[in-house]
């Protein structure tokens, strides 16, 4: 290890240490996530991609890395990690690899020994913020990760099928976390998972899911296009996170970046269908501008910490979508009734 740094655009410095292999900077957005556990499901999450991820509780890899069938895509998608102690011998009986060892053979940058309860506060004080894992002297310019379009570098390239049930699904995958698919697949579904840009317009299907992914959801205009065009349809559809933010845009809302965002397995929504309160995983920068929705749509879900709309759905018509992760991995189930609703309007 060496001596390192962690410097915003803002000008603030944090001291760590960083393995002997990183030699040279490395750019994302920071942001914080609030989970104890899950930072193999949240490191490998693609809605993760381009940004450098700190991590709030103190110690990180204390049970090394499963193999990678339980991972939500198959590599690492942050840009970065910061942690406070990283814990180099796990005990646990499925790991295959140290959290260290794992880093090092993806190239993921890290910086450890940071005081990541000072980066915290000063993230969600002036919000999360373009930063650098530096070797030396501050760089001269910051990467903005949000300026590439994320979720075509996320994306699946071909079509994929799982499953053989009765109803078949049309799955966008704008940056899908792998447990989506294995939760729909407890159904009985078939499962046709398609990239971002594919025109499933000719395709007989009878229901329509768009999922989580990375960016600024204003940069997805193909998907927009596509889903405006198949909402005619009045197919039902459901959509998780990003695919809730592409949807208020192509039923002609709008969408605003977060402060600092929710990141973390212990974020509380209400259910106002049914008066509901329960615990979510959560990971998003952006949300729904409640006063653009139309007049024939209404507010599903609500956080309970800062009030931002966590799903919305159509008074009359089968669509719906939520902001946090009912499929969970990692954090709680309390939501994952949402997929079985789905499901039964097929």
């Amino acid at each position: 290890m060496f001596m390192s740094k962690l410097i915003l655009e803002s000008g603030e410095a944090f001291p760590g240490f960083s393995p002997e292999w990183q030699d040279r900077n490395f750019f994302g957005e920071v942001v914080f996530s609030t989970g104890m556990t899950g930072y193999v499901e949240s490191l490998t999450d693609p809605s993760f991609a381009g940004q450098i991820l700190t991590f709030t509780f103190p110690l990180i890899g204390n049970y090394g890395v499963p193999p990678s069938d339980t991972w939500e895509s198959q590599k690492i998608q942050a840009a970065g990690v910061v942690a406070g102690w990283i814990n180099p011998i796990p005990s646990h009986w499925n790991a295959q690899t140290t959290f260290l060892k794992w880093l090092e053979e993806q190239k993921v940058p890290l910086i450890c020994g940071v005081d990541t309860r000072a980066l915290t506060k000063l993230l969600r004080k002036k919000g999360v913020a373009l930063g650098a894992i530096c070797r030396g002297r501050a760089p001269k310019q910051f990467v903005d990760p949000n300026a590439e379009h994320l979720v075509q570098k996320v994306s699946l390239a071909q079509k994929q099928i799982y499953g053989a049930g009765r109803k078949k699904i049309i799955a966008v995958d704008c940056g899908m976390k792998e447990n989506i698919v294995r939760s729909l697949l407890q159904f009985d579904v078939q499962v046709v998972r398609v990239p971002y840009n594919y025109d499933y317009s000719e395709e007989d299907y009878d229901g329509l899911f768009l999922s989580n992914g990375p960016g600024d959801p204003a940069s997805c205009t193909e998907t927009i296009a596509i889903l405006r065009k198949n909402l005619g349809r009045k197919k039902p559809f459901m959509g998780i996170c990003l695919g809730a933010q592409l949807l208020a845009l192509a039923i002609g809302g709008k969408t605003y970046k977060l402060k600092f965002g929710h990141r973390g397995q212990n974020h509380p929504c209400i259910d106002l269908q049914r008066q509901r309160a329960l615990l979510t995983s959560q990971n998003h920068g952006y949300a729904i501008d409640e006063k653009s929705l139309p007049a024939d749509w209404q507010v599903h879900f609500r956080s309970l910490n800062d009030h931002s709309v966590e799903g919305i759905m159509h008074k009359k018509l089968p669509f719906f979508a939520v902001q946090f992760h009912p499929e969970s991995h990692p954090g709680p189930t309390d939501a994952f009734y949402v997929f079985q609703q789905f499901v039964e309007r097929l």
